[in-house]
């Protein structure tokens, strides 16, 4: 197992405690990104326009859930937030402000509290995640509005206690289908939830939050459970049992190598994160994410989640490129991350929308993330890093 200097880590600290301010003080100089800054600006809806509503298949009462608005417009408002020229661009700021308080105010909502819908599938913790990270980027970046700041310390606090009290129990991670019923240990964790759910508590407790290591470790122990013999990463993580040794003519259609290209560049960039990293491993993710691509291809912005021959949902498509930057920052060899984060960049430019912005749905409105989580996977390199836990 490949485990980085504690000095080098101690650098990687230090620089993603006290570099963002700077980075929000720095101008955009790369069309695309700004382009991509207007696609969100444009896109901003709802009550006081303050919302980007993440839309897929999954209703509730024919509406959306209140857990995708949630995560995608924390997702969008941090990719503005994060972008460079933050600090003097006056519209970000108010799209941002509008998109803080519309965050806080659905916290307080019945339906995003500590629990689980009566079907078993329920994408409120998939809210709870991407707004804990956004409610942690604001205050690491000094942006939050003095007259919000004893708000958003709350909600950070709360969304770490609820975050936790909804993990799996005894085994481990995070899903929105818990078909068992949420109190279950047999539930299967899912890597596409469990990776960044843990990478937002890994940003709380370096900014000094409460985190269960327990927790933790359960859920990187079902992150692990979830590689294969091949080292591609089952769509749900199984509860007790290992899939180190399954080999590929062995498992479920969605749980094959080409079938986990959404999956494991998260999971890798986790388990590096926490220390449990290899760099042949995260090379291999990174490799594999090339190699099967074409099975993110040919799922995007199609009708259908889950169909063979791999099980590739259209929701993997950004999403996948995003995290693949990410682990591609985490690779040491300079000579492959270069070329590999240059390989990207010509991939994720030549998947735009015509007007710029990305969309790996068959709805218009989800362009909003997905644009958002390209604009981010292309400046990866210069984006605060999520800290080690094993560090902390």
């Amino acid at each position: 197992m490949s485990v980085p200097s504690p000095r080098l880590f101690l650098v990687v600290v230090i620089t993603a405690l006290f570099i963002p301010s700077l980075r929000a003080q720095a101008e955009i100089d790369d069309p695309v990104i700004q382009r991509s800054i207007e696609v969100l600006l444009e896109m901003q809806e709802g009550d006081n326009n303050a919302e980007w509503p993440y839309e897929g298949v999954y209703r509730v009462g024919g509406k959306i859930p209140i857990g995708y608005r949630v995560g995608g417009t924390s997702i969008a408002a941090t990719a503005l937030l994060l972008t460079p020229g933050y600090a003097k661009d006056a519209k970000r700021q108010e799209a941002v402000g509008k998109a803080l308080a519309f965050v806080l105010t659905s916290l307080e909502d019945p339906r995003m509290q500590k629990g689980f819908n009566k079907r078993n599938y329920d994408v409120r913790g998939w809210g709870h995640a991407y707004a804990l990270l956004f409610l942690l980027r604001l205050e690491e970046a000094h942006q939050v509005p003095k007259s919000k700041a004893t708000q958003v310390k709350a909600a950070q606090k709360w969304l770490v206690k609820t975050l936790q009290a909804m993990s799996i129990p005894e085994s481990g991670g995070w899903n929105y289908s818990l078909p068992r019923g949420p109190q279950s240990p047999r539930n299967a964790a899912s890597p596409f939830m469990t990776g960044p759910t843990l990478q937002a508590l890994f940003l709380a407790k370096s900014m000094g939050l409460s985190v269960n290591a327990s927790i933790v470790k359960r859920s990187l122990d079902a992150l692990e459970r979830g590689r294969t013999a091949s080292g591609g990463y089952a769509y749900g993580s199984p509860p007790t049992k290992s899939l180190a040794k399954s080999q590929e003519d062995k498992l479920r259609f969605m749980h094959k190598k080409p079938g986990s290209v959404g999956r494991m560049c998260v999971a890798e960039a986790t388990l590096a994160l926490a220390g449990r990293g290899d760099q042949k491993r995260l090379k291999d993710a990174v490799d594999s994410f090339f190699k099967f691509r074409k099975e993110l291809v040919v799922r995007k912005q199609k009708n259908g989640t889950h169909i063979p021959p791999y099980g590739v949902a259209p929701y993997y498509f950004v999403y996948a490129h995003h995290y693949a930057a990410q682990a591609i920052e985490l690779v040491t060899d300079e000579t492959f991350r270069k070329a590999a984060r240059e390989k990207l960049r010509k991939i994720l430019l030549s998947e735009r929308e015509k007007d710029g912005g990305w969309n790996d749905r068959v709805f218009a409105r989800s362009r909003n993330y997905g644009t958002a989580f390209g604009m981010m996977a292309l400046q990866m390199a210069r984006l605060p890093a999520i800290p080690s836990w094993q560090q902390l």
